[in-house]
Order: C-alpha cells, then sequence, then structure tokens
C-alpha cells in the first residue's frame, strides 16, 4: 500500500505518516522507484496510535510500549494495565492542578497577591 493509500485509508496526513515513520512507529519497505510500501495491517496500527494519542499518550510512550502491546497474543490485560497506569498519572496531574488553583485563588483573593507566604517581587 503506496503512502497515498494509507493516508487515504487511515485518515492521516502524508505528513503524519512519515513523522510516525521517522519515529520508529511504523515501517514500510521502498520499492525499486523509492515509494513507500505499507503492508495493510498498518492502517489499524496507525488507528491505534491515533486512539492513544487522543487518551493522553505521547508519542514516545507509545513507542515504548507499542511492541510489547501489538506482538502480545492476547493484548487485552497488558493494555488495560497500560490504561489503568495513564489514568492514575491523569488522577495525579488533576490533584497538582487542584491544589494550584486553590493556590492562585488564595492569591487572587488578598490585596497583594505576590507578597503573600513568602513570595517577593525583586
Amino acid at each position: 500500500m503506496l503512502i497515498g493509500e494509507l493516508a487515504t485509508a487511515s485518515g492521516l496526513s502524508r505528513e503524519a505518516l512519515r513523522f510516525y515513520e521517522q519515529q520508529g512507529l511504523i515501517r514500510a519497505r521502498r520499492l525499486a522507484n523509492g515509494y513507500r510500501d505499507y503492508p495493510p495491517e498498518v492502517v489499524t496500527l496507525v488507528q491505534y496510535i491515533r486512539t492513544a494519542q487522543q487518551l493522553g499518550f505521547t508519542l514516545a510512550e507509545i513507542g515504548d510500549r507499542l511492541p510489547m502491546i501489538w506482538d502480545a497474543p492476547e493484548p487485552g490485560p497488558l493494555l488495560n494495565q497500560v490504561l489503568a497506569s495513564k489514568l492514575g498519572e491523569i488522577d495525579t496531574r488533576i490533584a497538582a492542578l487542584q491544589a494550584l488553583r486553590q493556590t492562585l485563588a488564595e492569591r487572587v483573593a488578598t490585596d497583594c497577591p505576590l507578597h503573600t507566604r513568602g513570595l517577593h517581587t525583586a
């Protein structure tokens, strides 16, 4: 499957597919004319990558976990473990943001928000 066909089948741009290839997320063999030739299963793979990105995974995280999940005979339990771990990370970030929000709200309520609790400007 040529890159244009993969772009049409996956809904991704050619540039995105080339970037995924540069990042080692997908592979193509080169034809004699230099064109990329992707196997049909790459359509499913790039859809998985896009879904993982939409769920908050970085391309580095996807690249680290992709081989073990993609090659697993039963990827469900492993994938659930990865998703649960990401959920924990998100919960931690939400808690930190809530604490930051509370601190900001307290400072907004003061007459001089930058001079409270030991924070001074020079």
